[in-house]
């Protein structure tokens, strides 16, 4: 998204070496182990796309067995879809518990799990290394900090890591590359909860569409474990072109389940400059729209997907009561998720039930790192 206008850039074909960044997702919002599945998709298929196969390390701390966790789901679904390419691991008891309540288990259980990674990191097996949940197994002191940041310095230049939860050590976050922060938005008052199933992701910093990708796979894999039928519509506005951010995880997601996930997009291949909008994007926009209404009204979709729809609102491209009025009448059981920045939060923030801001402290671009084709932009 350009600083003047609104709108996503495609990608450029370059020819470059691939070079693995250290990511960061903190915070007290949701999506932060939602936008680490997400970017394990979109290596997938970025590994599929190249003809050059993308294993990944899943290694999950502080949830150990006997508890279910929201990105289940979306890891049984990846389990399924790609089951030559992902390793899972869980480490710690199933219980939440605070510094006062730490026991040896724990520290044995945490040094597990970092053995684990160390080998992972230095085999030199794996494309991506996920730490779930290694930001608060620092912050408890289960770990220590020097240690795991000197081991992921020395990570082979190619390996992605990403680390998530809340609490991220100040030492951790100054050798990131990528550092985005969740910031939950609560509703002014105790009478105004939302409706369940309407998060929206927003903000400067990276991780939004992530997110959303990462709720497709939960959904299907929900779907896998139940009925089969957790169909998911990804619909993307302002991105009338190719080279997208999302193309490989879509494509991924396609190609493994071409019967749950279907994909829609509308706009022009162009950034959309706040003032001198098309007859073309209000035309693209209205279509784009049409379709989204169709699908939450119909009930066929058990996650629904408005990727970018907020900045097309912010741009006035679509009006803001017929939104209100869809999403008041989604069906219950229809999941809505709605990504994208904006100057001016519309009404229909204040119906989500998740709100996260994802604001950006540190990306690897404005550090001089060229961004990859097809990952970054």
């Amino acid at each position: 998204m350009s600083r003047n206008g609104i709108g996503i850039k495609t990608a450029q074909v370059r020819s470059q070496r691939v070079v693995g960044q250290i990511h960061v997702y903190d915070g007290a919002g949701k999506g932060k182990s939602q936008a680490a599945l997400g970017v394990v998709l979109r290596s997938i298929g970025l590994g599929i796309h190249s003809r050059n196969d993308t294993r990944v390390l899943l290694l999950r701390f502080l949830k150990g067995p006997g508890r279910a966790y929201d990105e289940d789901g979306a890891i049984k679904a990846l389990q399924q879809g790609f089951p030559h390419l992902i390793d899972q691991v869980r480490t710690g008891r199933a219980e939440f518990f605070g510094p006062d309540e730490i026991t040896r288990f724990d520290r044995l259980e945490a040094q597990r799990g970092w053995d684990i990674a160390k080998g992972a990191i230095a085999s030199g097996l794996y494309s991506v290394i996920v730490l779930d949940e290694l930001n608060p197994v620092l912050d408890l002191g289960l770990l220590p900090v020097d240690e795991v940041v000197s081991v992921l310095q020395s990570k082979l230049e190619e390996i992605e890591i990403i680390a998530t939860g809340r609490g991220a050590p100040q030492k951790l976050l100054d050798i990131a590359d990528l550092h985005s922060e969740m910031r939950p938005h609560h509703h002014p008052t105790a009478e105004m909860q939302g409706i369940a199933g309407i998060e929206i992701y927003t903000g400067a910093g990276k991780g939004k569409s992530t997110s959303a990708l990462g709720k497709a796979l939960q959904a299907i894999g929900r779907g896998i474990s139940q009925d089969n039928s957790h169909r998911v519509l990804i619909m993307q506005w302002l991105k009338g072109g190719s080279g997208y951010t999302e193309d490989a995880a879509i494509a991924a997601l396609q190609q493994t389940y071409p019967n749950l996930v279907d994909h829609q997009r509308c706009g022009r291949d162009a950034i959309v400059w706040r003032g001198q909008q098309q007859e073309l994007d209000y035309v693209e926009a209205e279509r784009g729209w049409e379709i989204a209404r169709v699908a939450i009204a119909s009930g066929l979709y058990k996650t629904i997907i408005l990727d970018e729809l907020n900045p097309t609102v912010d741009l006035e491209l679509l009006p803001i009561e017929p939104i209100m009025q869809a999403l008041l009448r989604k069906p219950r059981d229809t999941e809505i998720i709605i990504t994208g920045r904006c100057h001016t939060p519309p009404a229909y923030f204040d119906l989500a039930e998740v709100h996260s801001e994802v604001y950006c402290h540190k990306h690897y671009a404005n550090s001089g790192v060229e961004l990859k084709s097809g990952v970054d932009f």
